[in-house]
């Protein structure tokens, strides 16, 4: 009896509170109607049951809490929303788009504007709810959804969040921003912050298919990035340009003479002649090199990660997954390299690969930073001693150079 008794006295302290009060100061009235009920079931039912008495008041008191805390801090006046069966709670200061803004009080469209927008949302089949994650937010949603992702993909993934998060761009809701937001944003980056084409270019590569993601989900009617790139931010990025065939020659000259540097002339000829990643060419075992057949197999790439992690993965594209066929001089140059290699004390294994043609001091194999260090060594100390400078080569040069000479030596595009 007395539970039951309880749980009536709540119900009806509850309701007369929240009836009586609100949107009056209900922490003034609710000491008059403890004192009201208090003093008419003392005299009802005695003394002796005001235990039960105060555990109703305090369960009462629980369920009211936190319209107290609703009614001084958030706002004057609430409408329910079901969606997806489950009700959400609308607030603003005024009913009214008529009505005056109170004193002291943050400025908000009114309740029935509120109501309107959401009206408009759900006969749109639209997520009313979703419009009011960040930016941020959305990002890192769109990201986890990428779980196939390589290594350098994440990489840039990662450098995108930690540049949205140092902008109050991507604190901002998404529901809010339109497509000039969507422009300026990128202006800034080139203009103030100083960013170059390429990172632009990557910031917006994750934007776009962001938004896109929550077009999908039937939260925004349009996607604010979709527009081209070209009208909107000056392409300042510098183009690699393959070497001419007569800088090729003297570069090579030059490694193959050199006193410091001629243990790289193999390495340099055959990226010049094969045209291969360095990553690839990185990833290359001694299982990988068949001499009699004169191939190479290239079916992996090696990779390191920000963690100091090896990582061995799949070709850039499934065209990369290769049978490549190597000239004699390709083939003596890779003859060179096995013959001088000296095996390391302990053979890592990279995800089951093993025998990487160039080890570091510690048995680890050499990864593609190792060899651009390499190559800007090489340019700097041949435009130190040539008074024709020799422009820019990376192994990525050279991979471009390749692909110019097949094709002016007509080699079919879709071999190429």
């Amino acid at each position: 009896m007395y539970p039951d008794f309880c749980m009536d006295l709540s119900n009806f302290v509850f309701t007369y509170a929240f009836s009586q009060s609100y949107p009056k100061s209900i922490s003034y009235n609710w000491l008059n109607i403890c004192h009201r009920v208090c003093f008419r079931f003392e005299k009802a039912i005695g003394m002796d049951i005001k235990i039960c008495i105060v555990v109703a008041f305090l369960v009462a008191f629980l369920k009211i809490l936190p319209y107290i805390y609703w009614s001084k801090s958030k706002m004057r006046f609430q409408d329910t929303v079901i969606f997806a069966s489950i009700p959400h709670f609308v607030y603003s200061w005024r009913l009214e788009p008529t009505d005056p803004q109170p004193v002291g009080t943050k400025l908000d469209i009114s309740l029935r504007e509120k109501e309107k927008l959401i009206g408009y949302d759900l006969d749109n089949r639209l997520d009313p709810l979703g419009k009011n994650i960040t930016v941020n937010k959305l990002v890192e949603r769109y990201i986890s959804t990428k779980t196939g992702a390589k290594n350098n993909t994440k990489n840039n993934y990662g450098f995108v969040k930690n540049l949205l998060k140092k902008q109050a761009f991507g604190n901002l809701k998404i529901s809010k921003i339109k497509t000039s937001d969507a422009k300026l944003f990128l202006i800034k980056l080139q203009q103030e912050d100083k960013k170059g084409y390429s990172t632009i270019k990557t910031v917006r590569g994750v934007l776009r298919p962001a938004f896109q993601m929550a077009v999908d989900d039937d939260v925004l009617n349009k996607n604010p990035f979709g527009f081209e790139l070209a009208g909107v931010v000056v392409n300042d990025s510098v183009t690699r340009e393959a070497v001419t065939k007569d800088q090729m020659r003297k570069f090579l000259k030059f490694v193959h003479d050199d006193v410091v540097y001629c243990k790289y002339y193999e390495v340099v000829y055959i990226l010049f002649h094969t045209g291969m990643r360095i990553s690839e060419f990185c990833g290359l075992t001694l299982s990988d090199i068949d001499l009699e057949k004169k191939i190479i197999n290239i079916d992996h790439q090696l990779q390191r990660s920000s963690k100091m992690e090896y990582i061995i993965e799949s070709t850039k594209t499934n065209a990369g997954t290769r049978k490549l066929p190597m000239t004699d001089d390709v083939a003596q140059c890779f003859r060179a390299i096995i013959e001088d290699r000296e095996p390391p004390e302990h053979e890592r294994i990279i995800d089951g690969y093993g025998g990487f043609l160039f080890t570091d001091i510690k048995g680890y194999p050499e990864v593609a930073m190792h060899w651009e260090h390499r190559f800007k060594h090489m340019l700097n100390r041949y435009n130190e001693i040539y008074r024709v400078q020799m422009p820019k080569i990376t192994p990525h040069v050279c991979r471009h150079t390749y692909c110019s000479n097949m094709a002016k030596a007509r080699m079919n595009p879709k071999t190429l």
